[in-house]
């Protein structure tokens, strides 16, 4: 590789790709990390090493790739709560994050937790058993949490002498069902993690599939789109004063623009006073910009003193999100504890905090049979939809909408635990 593309300037600028496993126990999620990592030279000499070694040791021909995720699997095996595993590697195309997530039916709450911020998912099937009630479980989630993209990797299929049959079958399986869901754009690759086909590499056992590699799809999937860029939002985070002898007046709003753009000289309205005014400038670290894009983290100022204080939001004069105290969730219980009807929690939305209560169960969704169920309590890792009203308005857009300021989570005050991923409807 040239040492121009991975100059520290042109890593910072390339694109992230943030992406999530998904399946059954055993269905070879490990491997594939491994394997996307082996094979695309993302593993350090003395990581490689290691694992030849244990592989050795443990009597096998190849080398165990699921050795290269084994360490979350050893902490979980001694009691040690943990919710995803990050890896992180870059190509010269792309940087990528992983959220490595557990493929238990009880670590529902797991996969939430990872891919709720991932653009693609990645659901491995067995080509062995086919389209299973985890398959299902983990297409709803991916389905209820708006992920862009859905990548079906139908795995081992060197274990049914790479059928195309097989895979034809299973491809037919899911969608039929997922046409239930919502999932925008859905692709399916063979492969074989263990010995490689169609991870990194065109698999020459499968002659007769004429698509792209995992890789090629990770590397070209077009995920520019999957940022909101209309819906100028911007929530406030800090207040910035520095008070020094170079800038004695200065006051600037820093915050992350979850959508749209924001410009020098636009028209803008403070919630929740409503005030308007201007953009006077942007500040990115030292430089200053004429215009940032979401998903950026700058420094406002405007050209009036307004009142702003942090859970505050910035948006365009002419386009407001909804305000409103009453509030309907699709949620994931995540908590230990089940839920309390009529409960008092703490709500975290955007960098607002405010507390709210549960006021109604609408009903709780059998992830299985993706039908509505008659019990309507809540327990861990169930799925449902719930009304709620908090203490001051919230600024919000709906989650299909803007996967940012349409989602919350509820905390526990007695314990301070996250006990519940909200997406706004």
């Amino acid at each position: 590789m040239s040492e121009e593309k991975f100059s520290t300037k042109g890593y910072l600028d390339m694109e992230l790709l943030r992406f999530t496993t998904a399946g059954s126990v055993d269905d070879g999620k490990s491997t594939l990390i491994g394997r996307l990592l082996y094979d695309s030279k993302a593993i350090f000499e003395d990581q490689l090493e290691a694992i030849e070694a244990t592989s050795k040791k443990s009597g096998k021909d190849e080398v165990d790739l699921a050795l290269l995720t084994d360490g979350l699997r050893a902490e979980r095996e001694q009691g040690i709560t943990i919710d995803v595993a990050y890896r992180y590697f870059a190509t010269p195309k792309r940087k990528f994050i992983i959220a490595d997530t557990p493929g238990h039916v009880q670590y529902t709450r797991n996969m939430v937790t990872g891919a709720s911020t991932a653009n693609l998912a990645i659901v491995l099937v067995d080509a062995r058993h086919g389209v299973i009630e985890q398959t299902i479980r983990h297409a709803f989630i991916a389905s209820l949490l708006q992920i862009p993209h859905v990548v079906i990797c139908v795995n081992k299929m060197d274990l049914v002498d790479y059928s195309e049959n097989v895979y034809e079958k299973i491809k037919k399986q899911f969608t039929d069902f997922s046409a239930k869901l919502d999932l925008p754009d859905v692709r399916f690759i063979p492969i074989s993690a263990l010995k490689g086909d169609n991870v990194v590499h065109q698999s020459k056992n499968m002659d007769w599939y004429s698509g792209t590699t995992l890789m090629y799809t990770l590397e070209n999937i077009y995920i520019s789109s999957d940022v909101n860029l209309i819906d100028t939002r911007f929530p406030v985070q800090y207040v910035v004063r520095p008070q020094t002898k170079e800038y004695p007046d200065f006051r600037g709003f820093a915050g992350r623009l979850a959508s749209g753009t924001l410009k020098v000289g636009d028209n803008i309205k403070v919630l929740p006073s409503g005030f308007t005014s201007k953009v006077k400038s942007i500040h990115l670290f030292e430089d200053e910009l004429a215009k940032a894009y979401a998903p950026q983290s700058v420094t406002v100022t405007l050209e009036d003193e307004i009142d702003i204080s942090r859970g505050d939001m910035i948006v365009r004069e002419n386009n407001t999100p909804k305000i409103d105290q009453d509030i309907d969730l699709m949620i994931c219980w995540l908590g230990n504890e089940p839920m309390r009807l009529n409960g008092k929690y703490a709500l975290k939305h955007t960098s607002n905090d405010v507390r709210c209560m549960i006021k109604e169960v609408v009903y709780k969704v059998d992830i299985n049979s993706l039908e509505r169920d008659e019990d309507t309590s809540f327990k861990m890792n169930d799925i449902g939809r719930i009304k709620i009203r908090t203490t001051k308005p919230l600024f919000y857009d709906s989650y299909r909408k803007n996967r940012i300021t349409g989602s919350v989570v509820l905390i526990d005050e007695a314990t301070n635990n996250t006990v519940c991923a909200g997406m706004i409807m």
